[in-house]
This record gives C-alpha cells, structure tokens and sequence, in this order.
C-alpha cells in the first residue's frame, strides 16, 4: 500500500538527540575523548576568561565546533555555524539542544580568536598525546619527522619592495591592482608581503614556483603513526633540522630513541647533533648524487630496525596528507605565524583523535 506525504509540520518532537545517534557512530567515541581531554582543561580555560561581564561562548563548545569544522573540512565560520544549525548530529556533538539558538558568526569569530591566540591549544594537544599514552597506543623509543609547506593566505600581488618602489599600476582598480613583476628579481631579503609580513617565498621542489609559505613540522611516533609533537616555523631549507631537534629535545625519556627521517635530513650536522643527544638517525640515505655522500654508513643500515624505520617513516606522509586533503591545512585561512601555528596544531589535536578513535575500535 502506498504511503501518504504529509504536509502538516510538527509542533514538538519528544526524542533526545542523544537516542538519535547511532550507538556505533563514530563521533560517540571521539567525542568521548575530547569531553575527558576538557574536563581536565577546565581550570586552564578559567585563565583566559574574565569573571565578570556578559557570558560567551563556553569553550568547551566553542573546541568542539571548532573539531567538527576540522573534522569535515568546513571552509569557513559562517558555513560551519549554518552546518551546526540544521544538522542534528552537529548538535548533538557540539553540546547543543534542539531549540538552542546557534551563535552570531561575529561573536564566534571572536571567541575563536581568544582561543587560537592563546596556549590553550598546545595544552589540548598535549593532553590528548597523554590520553593516547594511557592507551599504551604511543611508543617511547622509535620517531620519525619530517615538515610540509603551509600555504599563506597572501597573495603574490601582496609583495612589496622593502625599499618602498611602489611596482603597482594605477589602472583605478584599488581592490586588485595590477603588478608587474616582469624582469624583477623577488627575494625574502628584497621583499615582503603587505598582508602576511611574516610569510615567506620558499619552495621545496626544484622547478616548481616559489609561493608565500610557512612550515608545518610533525614527530609521529612509529607504533601507531600518532603526532606527538607539532611545531610552526618559518619557510626554509634549514628549519625542519632546528624543529626536528627541538621536537626530539622535548621527549624526555629514559630509553634510546632512533628518528627516521628523509634524504633531506641525511647530513653530517644534523646526524651528529642526533648521537650527542644519544638519539640513533635511521634517515634515508641520499646517495643516488655526485655532490652529497651520506651521513650514515653501514654501522646503522645493517640492523633491522633501521629498515623498519625507513618504512615506517611515510606514515608522516599520510599525516600531512590527511591535513592538507580532509582538513584545512591546504591552506589555511589566517595570517601570521602565531595563528596558522595554533590552526596546526588544533588540526594535527583532531587527527590525533581520528586516529585513537579508529585504533581502539579496532583493539575493542
């Protein structure tokens, strides 16, 4: 028998959304982990805010929001907030009631700022690798690291001569002018960007373009290719060797550790600032070039675990990956350093607990 529409809306609905999520939805897991990573930041939070005046956006929402724009690669605020009003499974992940009136896109924009400019997000990193580290799911003895280029939110147009000739056409267009750059030479000790000062012109492939950038750097760990530490430097040639040291400086363990890494780490520096700080390179060997010879020879390739290494070190591969395609780390829609360090960060936090999510199901 055919059913029949009914064009009448409903009044009132008597069903939690709590009932309306799936038992085996995913998100009751990962949101499992961050209430407990909150609960134990709550203390943390009362830093940031003042005691007095109008109530904002509890933060523990506003992370949560925030985790669901990541999560799903939602572009912007204003669609994340449009997302989080119609979707109930947003909702009920957020913390919020069916009636529940979803925030002005202002206000959200601020309160996210107060947290992103704040080192809230590095505690909340730290405290989901301490969850993890419960789990028994991290190892203590075997890394691996490597960095990516993080694009600026800043156009090419946006370069200046740091000598203040103007290169602009006034062709009465205020809102993109036209440049021309033909035949100038464009260098980070010439030029600068007039939106994003702090980005720079770097490339880490020969012949493709040089674009304004900066350095994402991660230490995984080799047991479950879980992020234990995220750094946000400048773009260029020597800081992913200062980010890795300072990476491995901050694991503090009693055991010998080994670090895998890629051809770009295999010199004699960076391999021997390693053996001082009792830590054994399993980098890949770049011996395929006349100019460079390895930094490693067969004292360290003939073991075992120096091939382990060598495999498991694209497991930080499939993490910038996921960053860049899933989440918004392509790049992301801020500017500065100290900004695009935190969006890092809380996106590497969100893989983290997609991760511990999928391996404790899987342990389950």
């Amino acid at each position: 028998m055919r059913g029949k529409t009914t064009t009448q809306t409903e009044m009132f609905s008597y069903i939690p959304l709590e009932t309306r999520v799936p038992k085996n939805h995913p998100l009751r897991k990962m949101k499992e982990i961050i209430d407990d990573v909150l609960e134990t930041m709550s203390k943390n939070f009362d830093g940031i805010y003042s005691h007095t005046g109008r109530p904002s956006i509890p933060p523990e929402m506003l992370i949560k929001a925030l985790f669901v724009q990541y999560l799903h690669g939602i572009r912007s605020e204003r669609l994340l907030l449009e997302q989080i009003d119609f979707n109930l499974l947003f909702r009920w992940f957020v913390g919020l009631s069916a009636d529940d009136k979803v925030w002005d896109e202002t206000v959200f924009s601020k309160n996210r700022d107060r947290l992103l400019g704040e080192e809230i997000i590095q505690k909340l990193f730290l405290q989901i690798v301490k969850i993890a580290d419960k789990k028994g799911l991290l190892s203590s003895e075997h890394f691996t690291v490597d960095g990516t280029l993080l694009q600026s939110w800043a156009s090419l147009k946006s370069l200046k001569r740091k000598d203040g000739v103007d290169n602009t056409t006034d062709d009465g267009d205020k809102g993109n002018p036209s440049v021309d750059f033909h035949g100038e030479k464009r260098s980070n000790e010439t030029h600068e960007s007039s939106t994003d000062p702090e980005a720079k012109l770097y490339t880490k492939s020969k012949g493709a373009a040089a674009k304004l950038s900066y350095m994402g750097h991660a230490l995984s760990e080799n047991r479950n290719g879980l992020v234990v530490r995220a750094v946000i430097t400048p773009a260029g040639y020597y800081e992913e060797h200062t980010a890795a040291l300072e990476m491995i400086d901050s694991i503090k363990t009693k055991t010998h550790k080994t670090l895998g890494a890629d051809k770009h780490y295999d010199n004699d520096d960076f391999c021997n600032k390693l053996r001082k700080r009792k830590v054994t390179p399993h980098v890949a060997q770049n011996i395929h070039t006349k100019k460079h010879t390895s930094a490693i020879d067969g004292r360290t390739t003939r073991h075992p675990g120096y091939a382990v290494s060598i495999r498991k070190r694209k497991r930080v591969e499939e993490i910038f990956g996921w960053l860049k395609e899933h989440s918004l780390m392509r790049r992301p829609h801020f500017r500065g350093q100290k900004k695009i360090g935190a969006a890092f960060i809380f996106s590497v936090s969100v893989y983290n607990i997609v991760r511990i999510q999928n391996l404790t199901a899987v342990l389950a």
